[in-house]
């Protein structure tokens, strides 16, 4: 870690522990990610791949360790709404969109900039909201299904859409839980297309089981084991190591 300086990256974690009831869920992990990068994180179950994402978003406080956010910003410090606010969002595995609503509805709800509820009664999108929700639409895909409801969409747009969802809250860190779970190989390859595009604005972590689909996002890998990171480098590297064999892809 002593190689890079966190001010140059949008998210650097070092020394980071975590304990529940005496478990380890994260154990002196350090990892750091630069700006408008693509990184993808994988490892076993209870890998600590999902208390990862808990620390950095506000959900878990750390035992120990420095999590900086954008060059120096103390995540531990903040609570989970200061932190959405600062500009990181999550993407959980399951999505969760409002389903009565309509696609283009739910990325007007999404708007950056939340409003009280009096204002919405009165709101009307200006042009340049109105072109954000087109160029939103455009990039996940979802534009020909803009007036459906969120409801009857497919798995794979409903997880779109709530990628576009976070979107419009135009975050510098995006962070996504499993999002090829349950699609259609046609939706995992759209979707792989969708987070190398996003990836080109922002920085975007992954965290993935999908060997194929990490591979087709062609980024560098993280391999978590035991709550610390075991492996670093190019899928082709990480599958070639040994201990990674024997830890995870051996199974």
């Amino acid at each position: 870690m002593s190689s890079i300086n966190h001010h140059d990256t949008i998210l650097y974690l070092d020394g980071v522990s975590v304990s529940f009831d005496g478990f380890k869920a994260l154990n002196e992990l350090s990892l750091y990610v630069e700006e408008g990068e693509l990184r993808a994180i994988i490892g076993p179950n209870g890998a600590g791949k999902t208390t990862m994402m808990d620390v950095i978003t506000g959900k878990t406080r750390p035992d120990s360790g420095d999590v900086l956010f954008n060059g120096g910003v103390d995540l531990t410090q903040l609570d989970e709404a200061a932190i959405a606010n600062l500009g990181i969002g999550r993407k959980f595995q399951k999505p969760t969109v409002f389903e009565q609503h309509t696609v283009f509805d739910n990325l007007e709800l999404a708007l950056k900039g939340n409003r009280r509820p009096q204002d919405s009664l009165f709101f009307r999108l200006k042009d340049d909201q109105h072109d954000r929700i087109n160029e939103v639409l455009s990039t996940t895909a979802l534009s020909d299904v803009r007036h459906m409801a969120a409801g009857a969409l497919s798995h794979g747009q409903k997880q779109w859409l709530e990628i576009g969802m976070l979107l419009m809250q135009d975050p510098d860190l995006l962070l996504v839980d499993e999002p090829v779970a349950g699609m259609t190989d046609a939706e995992t390859e759209a979707t792989a297309v969708l987070l190398k595009e996003i990836a080109k604005t922002r920085s975007v972590v992954v965290v993935e089981h999908d060997m194929e689909f990490v591979k087709s996002l062609d980024c560098r890998v993280n391999v978590l084991h035991e709550g610390s990171v075991l492996a670093e480098g190019s899928l082709e590297t990480v599958q070639a190591n040994e201990q990674v064999i024997e830890v995870y892809l051996g199974r």
